[in-house]
C-alpha cells in the first residue's frame, strides 16, 4: 500500500515540476539589477577608451540617441517609452555586432558579448515589467532620434549614458512597479 501512496506523490512533484507552460515572470522593479548593467557598460566604455586605431569604424554606425527630454518624455505613454527604449537597444546591439566584426582583440570582444548580453538580460527584464517585445522593422528607420559614431570609445559612451537615462527612467517608473509600490 505504501507504493501506490510514494508513486502518487512521486507524479505530482512531477507535475510541479515538469517544464510544461512558462509560468510568468516575476516583476524585477529592484534598480539594483539595472544598476549591475550600468556599472558593466562603465567598465566596458574605461576599457575601451585605451583601444584607439584598431577601434575606429570604417563606417560610422547608428546609435539612440542617449539624451533625455524630459518634457517630451513625460508626455509618452509608458508603452511609447517602451517601445523608445528597446528600439534603442536593438539599435546598440546592431552597432556591438558590427564592432565586433571588425576588430579582432580578444579583451575588447569579452566586453562586446557582456555587453551584448547584458542587452537580453535587460529585454527580459522588461518582459518581466509586461512592455510588449518591440523589435524595428527593417523598413524606415526607428522612430526615435539617432547618433552616427565612429569608434568604440563613442559606442560605449552612448551604450552607458542610455542604461542610465532612458532605461532607468523606463524601469523606475513602469506601471506594475508603481501598482506594487501603491
Amino acid at each position: 500500500m505504501e507504493i501506490p501512496r510514494l508513486f502518487t506523490v512521486l507524479l505530482m512533484v512531477l507535475e510541479w515540476t515538469s517544464p510544461g507552460l512558462p509560468s510568468p515572470l516575476w516583476p524585477i522593479c529592484d534598480l539594483r539589477a539595472l544598476d549591475h548593467f550600468i556599472k558593466k557598460a562603465q567598465e566596458a566604455e574605461a576599457a575601451m577608451r585605451s583601444c584607439k586605431e584598431e577601434c575606429l569604424l570604417s563606417v560610422p554606425l547608428a546609435v539612440p540617441q542617449p539624451s533625455v527630454d524630459y518634457s517630451a518624455w513625460r508626455k509618452k505613454d509608458s508603452q511609447q517609452q517602451a517601445q523608445e527604449v528597446q528600439s534603442g537597444l536593438w539599435l546598440l546591439s546592431q552597432a556591438l555586432q558590427s564592432l565586433k566584426a571588425s576588430i579582432s582583440n580578444a579583451a575588447l570582444h569579452s566586453h562586446i558579448d557582456n555587453s551584448l548580453g547584458n542587452i537580453i538580460s535587460i529585454g527580459q527584464v522588461l518582459r518581466s515589467l509586461s512592455f510588449p517585445e518591440y523589435t524595428p522593422t527593417g523598413a524606415g528607420s526607428p522612430p526615435q532620434d539617432t547618433w552616427r559614431v565612429s569608434s568604440a570609445s563613442t559606442l560605449f559612451q552612448v551604450h552607458f549614458n542610455f542604461l542610465r537615462g532612458k532605461v532607468r527612467l523606463l524601469i523606475s517608473h513602469a506601471p506594475v512597479c508603481q501598482q506594487a509600490v501603491s
